[in-house]
């Protein structure tokens, strides 16, 4: 069975990037241009994946993290940011706090989000 990934992100280019990379890897990808979209896209359909933007107008990345893991506990969420260049970044430590699986630093190629991807569905497998 094909692995469903939810991609919720503010740039439209990122998105449709992040998409195609995800697709030709044998994915199948909704997006969203909002957290709130996502959240919506989520409760009607979950995803074994959720990859969302931490910085984004409107409901921030952060928040939809919230939102997502108060009603979802186990869903699986990789959280992206330009912020997650340090170590000490306290987005990427709220962001582990908050329980994502994994926090990638823009920018990232396709290869690295691949493999973060499969990592992380290959832990929910196991698990």
């Amino acid at each position: 069975m094909t692995a469903r990934v939810l991609v919720i992100d503010d740039e439209e280019d990122l998105r449709a990037l992040l998409k195609e990379a995800l697709t030709d890897a044998g994915y199948t990808v909704a997006d969203a241009a909002t957290g709130d979209e996502g959240i919506a896209l989520y409760r009607a359909s979950p995803a074994d994946l959720v990859i969302t933007d931490v910085l984004m107008p409107k409901k921030v990345g952060l928040e939809t993290i919230m939102e997502l893991k108060r009603d979802f506990p186990d869903a699986k969420v990789i959280a992206i940011s330009g912020g997650f260049n340090r170590r000490t970044d306290s987005d990427s430590t709220l962001a582990k706090t908050l329980g994502v699986d994994r926090t990638l630093s823009k920018p990232f190629s396709p290869e690295t989000l691949l493999r973060v991807v499969r990592e992380v569905l290959e832990e929910q497998a196991s698990a």
